[in-house]
C-alpha cells in the first residue's frame, strides 16, 4: 500500500475570534475568554494560520500523525466553539434513600448525607469552572470542554454507589445532558 504523501486539515476561524500559533502552543481569544493549549506532544504535525483558517498538516506521516491531526483539529475546533459559546453539562441529583445535600463552597463541590455517611465528599473546581446548584440540577458551564466535562464526571464518580445492589441503591449524581451554552 501507498504511503500518504501530506496529511491535512483546516478549521474555520470565525468573526470575532483570533488564533495565535507559537509553534506548538494554540491560543484562541473570543467573546468569553481565552484558552491557551501546548501540543507539544504532536510531534511530526505543524500548525498555522492562513488568513481565516488554522491548518494542521503532517508530510509522510505515519499512523500516529495522521491520528494527531484530526485529534488536534478537533481540539482548536472546540476551543473556538468554547470562546464564542461555551459549554454547559447538567448532572440530576437521585435519592431513594436519603436526601443527599449538594453545595459549592470555596472553589469545591461539597456532597453531605450520601447514603446517610457522615463524612464529606468533595470535588474541586478548576479555575475558569462554573458550577451551580438550583433544585435537584448541578450545572457546569465553563470555555474549556476538557475541564469541564472532567469536573462533571469527579462529581458523577464520587458518588458511585460501590458494593450495593444497583437495583435497589440508585442514589447518586449522575450526568444527563451535554451541551454548548
Amino acid at each position: 500500500m501507498a504511503r500518504e504523501v501530506h496529511v491535512s486539515r483546516e478549521v474555520e476561524i470565525p468573526e470575532g475570534v483570533s488564533v495565535e500559533v507559537e509553534g506548538l502552543r494554540v491560543k484562541v481569544k473570543g467573546p468569553k475568554g481565552e484558552i491557551l493549549k501546548d501540543f507539544s506532544h504532536a510531534r511530526g504535525v505543524n500548525i498555522r494560520v492562513e488568513g481565516n483558517r488554522v491548518i494542521i498538516e503532517s508530510f509522510f506521516p505515519r499512523a500516529r500523525q495522521i491520528a494527531l491531526v484530526g485529534s488536534l483539529a478537533s481540539h482548536i475546533r472546540n476551543m473556538i466553539v468554547g470562546v464564542t459559546r461555551g459549554f454547559r453539562y447538567k448532572l440530576k441529583i437521585i435519592y431513594v434513600h436519603y436526601p443527599i445535600s449538594v453545595k459549592v463552597e470555596k472553589g469545591r463541590v461539597v456532597i453531605s448525607n450520601f447514603l446517610g455517611e457522615k463524612s464529606l465528599r468533595a470535588v474541586e473546581v478548576p479555575g475558569g469552572v462554573r458550577v451551580t446548584v438550583s433544585g435537584q440540577d448541578v450545572i457546569v458551564e465553563g470555555i474549556d470542554i476538557e475541564s469541564v466535562s472532567q469536573t462533571a464526571a469527579r462529581i458523577e464518580e464520587v458518588t458511585r454507589v460501590r458494593d450495593k445492589d444497583r437495583r435497589k441503591f440508585m442514589d447518586g449524581i449522575y450526568i444527563y445532558a451535554r451541551e454548548v451554552a
